[in-house]
């Protein structure tokens, strides 16, 4: 298991509200798109980061987590798991918190590499279905 209830509650409550979410387009039938959704009806704060740099649900996209001109505090992840770890790696660069692994994702190198930076990680999990859980 990768991520902990404590761990998941300390993302979703303490580590901050700006979360980036990798691959987030304005697919509706994709995943995030209604994760996005939840999490906005949450408190958060979401950064669509996307090749196509889509505005989604209102918020400006970003082709990369390196254009984003201000700081995120956790990484959502919703890319093939063989492109996952890249994308931590730039969450960690970026200076995030945390970095989130939706469900499917798993990078166990990407995990260890990660947590040995100090940035909080959770894989295979869903934030969607973990806020309501743990409230």
């Amino acid at each position: 298991m990768y991520g902990d209830d404590a761990t998941i509650r300390r993302i979703l409550t303490e580590l901050g509200d700006t979360w980036a979410v990798v691959g987030l387009s304005s697919n509706q039938n994709r995943p995030a798109y209604g994760v996005a959704r939840v999490l906005q009806r949450y408190g958060k704060r979401i950064v669509p980061v996307h090749p196509k740099a889509e505005t989604v649900h209102g918020e400006q996209g970003y082709a990369s987590l390196a254009d984003i001109p201000f700081d995120v505090d956790v990484v959502d992840v919703f890319v093939n798991s063989d492109l996952a770890g890249a994308v931590a790696d730039e969450a960690v660069a970026k200076g995030a918190r945390a970095v989130w692994f939706q469900l499917g994702v798993v990078d166990e190198a990407a995990y260890e590499r990660t947590r040995a930076a100090g940035t909080e990680m959770v894989m295979d999990r869903c934030p969607a279905i973990e806020i309501p859980r743990l409230n």
